[in-house]
């Protein structure tokens, strides 16, 4: 008989396992592939939850084409953005960063302002790379005052960069100027919290015989004699939950904006309210909780399964 082979419970991709300290991850924006027809290569947005919706499968190749199904998807407000900063980079590294005019109140809650902030004036040629501290416009939500900043890439060369500060600084961002129906977007966050859970939830391991000693939901050893420690190998209790993860390739079925929120009935969505500016509907499920923020990013690698996706539609259930 062979003997048992039992492989490690619980991956070493991430950790160490404990909360994240903020709720808007950092992005590698250098690694996912630039579309220069874009402009921003992401944004902010808040789950609001998930629904059903009744859509007319047009993938090619499907068993269900042309017909109608219902698949699960998540509804996510996106308030429109505006610019907080600007960053410039030379080789890779922050060389200066610009304030932007006529900031929000709001911002104080967050941020100490200065007193007056000058003319954004940025240099052509001493600089190589753009980037842009933005803050969502989160209380046309009505979630609340405060809102979130996150530094977001441009596409394009540097003077595309440039001329795209120019002509949105001091004005509102919307989402559909940027991300379409039927793109792939990721989406970085964090997931729900869980608290303090033992090594059965948390590492997935067995339970051990009804009959052993010093309880069934906790491996049977944490290690040998020597080295006189516990490693991290070790499956123990600890913190689940409110871990940063990507959730890739999500398909978005619809891009509403604020004006077209009265034809879906986005009212009542529970434990969040309504849905008061642009939003988009996402085919699957999104990592968090509700009200969570998120950033939705282009894709860092598409996959043609989820590419070739085609769905039309039609109502929510």
């Amino acid at each position: 008989m062979a003997p048992p082979n039992s492989p490690r419970k619980g991956s070493l991709q991430y950790w160490p396992r404990k909360r994240a300290k903020k709720f808007l991850p950092r992005v590698n924006w250098n690694a996912i592939d630039e579309d220069s027809k874009r402009g921003l290569m992401g944004f902010i947005c808040y789950k609001a939850g998930m629904a059903s919706a009744l859509v007319k499968d047009e993938t090619p190749d499907s068993m269900t084409k042309g017909k109608k199904i219902i698949v699960p998807i998540t509804i996510l407000e996106c308030p429109s953005l505006k610019i907080f900063s600007v960053r410039l980079y030379k080789d890779g590294k922050v060389r200066k960063e610009v304030l932007s005019e006529n900031l929000d109140k709001e911002l104080k809650r967050k941020l100490k302002l200065p007193k007056s902030s000058k003319k954004l004036e940025i240099p052509k040629e001493e600089y190589d790379e753009i980037k842009l501290i933005c803050y969502s416009n989160v209380k046309k939500t009505g979630l609340k005052k405060t809102p979130d900043l996150a530094e977001i890439a441009l596409t394009g060369s540097y003077e595309e960069q440039l001329n795209f500060v120019k002509e949105k600084v001091g004005k509102e961002i919307p989402i559909y100027e940027f991300f379409d129906k039927g793109m792939l977007i990721d989406l970085h966050g964090l997931t729900k919290g869980k608290g303090l859970q033992g090594p059965v939830k948390r590492f997935g391991i067995t339970l051990k015989s009804h009959k052993s000693e010093k309880g069934q939901r906790r491996p049977g050893a944490l290690g040998s004699f020597h080295p006189g420690r516990v490693t991290m190998y070790a499956p123990m209790a600890g913190q689940i939950g409110m871990f940063t993860r990507v959730s890739y390739n999500n398909k978005i079925i619809l891009v509403g904006k604020e004006k077209e929120t009265k034809d879906l009935k986005l009212k009542g969505i529970e434990h969040f309210g309504n849905i008061k500016s642009d939003y988009l509907i996402v085919h699957g499920s999104v990592q968090g909780a509700k009200k969570r923020q998120l950033i939705l990013t282009l894709p860092l690698r598409e996959t043609k399964k989820q590419k070739k996706k085609n769905y039309e539609f039609i109502e929510l259930r």
